[in-house]
């Protein structure tokens, strides 16, 4: 006779929130079944290991059956079972686990070494979240008869004992009928099936078997193949692979073996730049194992790009993506992680409060930049290819939060020079300083080629000062958060003034700019809704003009921020430049003095020459055109 009893907690409430907020995919029902058979397996082989009156065997299993006329789904295992105890005090008490109370019952130095994969508690319950009623036949080689746990997931469940000869767990699911919303048929489906134990349990070490029905030939009487002849047949197919690679030791594991394995997971059709290989063990335990590819996904910087790396606990499959364990500086890094300490039954909201997590995502981050350093060091024309796929990524690090990751980053970073074929990193670029150089000189262009030829380089050409050249959008972002390098502070050669003149020269300019303190004032009158100053230059040797900009705002991080979604307006301080020193300083000057009528539009083409050398937009290239057209014509000797 059937024994009811009622759950131990407020079941029908506490069952719902388990289902519908510890649980957001309904497919991993499936994936905490298996996982409670594994266990069961593993107590028992691990109690017939002591106990004598236990046979002692190798032929464990798990067995998955569809009946899609019944509507059922079956998980079989023959591991431990349970007696009539453990069903009411394991089924009968929500959020009570048993593999974690066996684990507590051991002997501390014998649970070490047990990876026992359901230790959360709620996982059985899952099954209502596809199920209308749930089934457990189950006999413990301790007890003498079996027992059948019956219950639909509400108040309460029941009891009855029943004949089954072998020990183990029989799960039986009646799936509920389709939904608006929820359908349920898909889990009747044998490929839907071997597609979940593929994706989540594929690494659970014991056989997952299932009878599938097959197309074969038909022969004849003589053994020979009939052609156009099919028959159909069952089979019983193991579902799973059983020996995940990183159950290896990375000494086992070929090299050839790995990129195999990268390929084939994360469907890229290149060997990994990178393999970093990690297994700790102790206070925190993990194995994992890290991928650098050798090209950037073509999707990277979609807003569609998901980062992260797999999570497998105790070889079970959590999830795909798990952003936590990746910063996003490292977003094209793909992998996995293997960890005992993680918590199976566990949705996405816990993972991101998850300790463990956090720790292993901080070793591995350190990881993966040692093992860049030593690229860098060992495999310079490796790193370089790195740099050109990722480069930009690791700035964004920089910049990122802050700059809190500067000091682990900087010495990463490379940069193509004016005076140099290949990048360097800030030490080579400081060893190779002349020793009267006291900062880092940087010009940011949409080329090399512009900031080569950019009358801001005069002075620093004819010093023999190299100049790193900056030409992602994220350049200046990042130099403005490093601020400085070994005590050497950065410097644009397009912003604010060098001071790389002696002081003789510096009064000299001084001086002429208080002798030509009306001229200079004209100018800037002219051009006062554009410029914020003109003045003399100390920076221009042989150009005859140049536009740089205030302290603060670049004309880069204007362009950079202007681009940016949303109504943004602004603007660097401009300041331009004249050569003192050149001839057509002296004409304007004679101008000024002689045809002050021109003056206005000799101001206009100086600053629009300045804005076309910078590579900024003129607002009014006709005007302009105009202007030159009128000036060449007054300059052109007399027709008469």
């Amino acid at each position: 006779m059937a024994e009811q009893l009622t759950f131990k907690t407020e079941s029908k409430r506490l069952l719902h929130l388990m289902i519908n907020s510890i649980y957001t995919n309904k497919e991993i029902f499936l994936r905490e079944l298996i996982s409670n058979a594994s266990d069961a397996i593993d107590k028992y082989h691990l109690l017939s290991l002591t106990d004598d009156k236990l046979e002692k065997t190798n032929d464990y299993e798990i067995r998955l059956e569809v009946n899609k006329k019944k509507r059922t789904l079956t998980i079989s295992d023959n591991g431990i079972g349970m007696t009539h105890d453990d069903l009411v005090n394991n089924l009968g008490t929500i959020a009570k686990s048993g593999t974690l109370e066996f684990l507590k019952n051991l002997k501390k130095e014998d649970a070490k070494n047990i990876d026992l994969i359901g230790q959360f508690g709620v996982g059985f319950y899952s099954a209502f979240m596809v199920s209308s009623k749930v089934e457990v036949r189950t006999k413990s080689p301790y007890s003498e008869t079996g027992y059948l746990w019956t219950s639909e997931g509400e108040e309460s469940f029941t009891i009855e004992e029943i004949a089954k000869p072998d020990r183990g767990t029989v799960v039986t699911l009646f799936l509920r009928k389709n939904e608006e919303e929820d359908t349920y048929d898909e889990f009747l489906e044998d490929y839907k099936i071997s597609s979940l134990v593929k994706k989540y349990s594929d690494y659970v070490r014991y056989p997952i078997k299932m009878d599938q029905e097959t197309e074969k030939p038909k022969f004849d009487k003589d053994g020979k193949e009939i052609e156009g002849k099919f028959e159909t047949v069952v089979e019983t197919k193991i579902l799973n692979k059983m020996t995940p690679i990183w159950s290896k030791s990375k000494a086992e594991v070929k090299p050839e073996e790995l990129n195999e394995f990268y390929k084939n997971t994360y469907y890229d059709y290149t060997d990994p730049l990178l393999t970093v290989w990690t297994d700790v063990e102790g206070a925190l335990t993990y194995k994992a194992i890290v991928f650098i590819p050798a090209k950037a996904p073509y999707n990277l910087y979609s807003e569609k790009y998901e980062k992260g790396l797999q999570l497998y606990a105790k070889g079970v499959f959590v999830m795909d993506k798990c952003k936590e364990l990746i910063p996003d500086y490292l977003r094209f890094a793909k992998g996995l992680v293997v960890s005992p300490d993680l918590s199976l039954n566990i949705s996405r909201e816990i993972l991101q409060h998850n300790r463990q997590l956090i720790k292993i995502a901080a070793n591995l981050e350190k990881k993966i930049l040692s093992e860049l350093e030593k690229m860098l060091k060992n495999d310079r024309e490796k790193y370089e290819t790195f740099w050109k796929q990722f480069g930009v990524d690791l700035k964004y690090g920089v910049y990122d939060n802050y700059g809190e990751k500067k000091e682990s980053l900087q010495d990463l970073l490379l940069f193509a020079t004016v005076n140099g074929d290949k990048p360097m990193t800030l030490k080579e670029y400081v060893e190779k300083m002349p020793a009267d150089q006291k900062e880092i000189y940087y010009g940011s262009a949409s080329s090399k080629d512009q900031i080569v030829v950019s009358p801001q380089m005069d002075l620093l050409k004819s010093k023999g000062y190299d100049v790193l050249v900056l030409t992602d959008d994220v350049d200046e972002f990042m130099i403005r958060i490093l601020h400085e390098y070994d005590k050497h502070e950065f410097k644009s050669i397009n912003q604010g003034d060098l001071n790389l003149v002696d002081e003789t020269e510096k009064e000299t300019v001084k001086n002429l700019e208080s002798t030509n303190k009306t001229l200079l004032e004209a100018l800037q009158a002219v051009l006062a809704s554009e410029v914020k100053e003109v003045k003399l230059s100390t920076r221009l040797t042989d150009s005859p003009v140049c536009l740089v900009s205030g302290e603060g705002l670049s004309f880069e991080m204007e362009k950079v921020i202007n681009q940016m979604p949303g109504e943004k307006n602004l603007k660097a301080d401009k300041i331009l430049e004249i050569n003192p020193k050149h001839d057509l300083f002296r004409a304007i000057t004679s101008v000024h003095a002689q045809e002050p009528a021109l003056l206005e539009d000799y101001a206009w083409v100086l600053y629009n020459q300045a804005l076309l050398i910078e590579g900024l937009p003129i607002s009014d290239p006709v005007g302009f055109a105009n202007k030159m057209v009128k000036l060449l014509i007054k300059a052109a000797p007399s027709q008469q």
